[in-house]
């Protein structure tokens, strides 16, 4: 039923379900999708989302409004983007490609390039970058922009640093651009988020 169709799932298990069903559009920052009266939802508390949603489409924003209060549900989250915690993909059995992604995760703070990464491995620049897409289901572009952020992310929830401080730490030094990035990642400003999940920051 969902060969060629969006689908959601829980953010941790996306790389699974991609290797599982590759016919499937996974959507995997979503929190819930609908499309040809197939309804999914991703993570165990995103049916309350769908229900919002079917509740909207079928009884009108009004009842819609009034069922998020009554049962005090956030009725227009829907990406799980804030929530995912990038972890690496290195379920898969290419070494090489391992080897990059600890190189990456190790030395993120750095300017690492595909070049850098080919030449260290000794192998071909296009036929690296195959390789790694097809491993992690990213490109090494996109892997090193998630592992900074995930470097960040974390440095926002347990430090007193200021988004300054954190984007030279992993690595940035255009504002503009680790903003950009932030917010494609995460949904979410740098400030949003440091806001949202650093609990000593909240109680001052």
């Amino acid at each position: 039923m969902l060969t060629g169709k969006q689908c959601a799932t829980h953010w941790k298990l996306a790389n699974e379900f991609r290797a599982m069903f590759p016919e499937v559009n996974l959507v995997d920052d979503k929190i819930m999708t609908a499309e040809d009266g197939i309804y999914t939802s991703g993570g165990a508390y995103s049916y309350l989302n769908l229900l919002m949603y079917l509740i909207e489409k079928y009884a009108g924003r009004e009842m819609a409004i009034l069922a998020s209060k009554a049962f005090m549900i956030d009725i227009d989250r829907h990406s799980q983007s804030p929530f995912i915690m990038f972890e690496g993909q290195k379920l898969h059995d290419d070494e090489e490609v391992k080897k990059a992604q600890e190189f990456i995760e190790k030395n993120f703070e750095d300017r690492i390039t595909v070049d850098q990464l080919a030449d260290m491995l000794a192998i071909g620049r296009r036929s690296f970058e195959r390789r790694f897409k097809k491993a992690t289901c990213n490109t090494v572009t996109e892997y090193i922009q998630r592992v900074k952020i995930e470097a960040a992310k974390k440095s926002f929830e347990t430090s007193r640093k200021n988004i300054n401080e954190i984007m030279y730490d992993v690595g940035y030094s255009d504002v503009k651009a680790f903003r950009t990035t932030f917010r494609k990642i995460t949904g979410l400003s740098p400030l949003a988020y440091r806001n949202k999940y650093n609990k000593e920051l909240i109680a001052v």
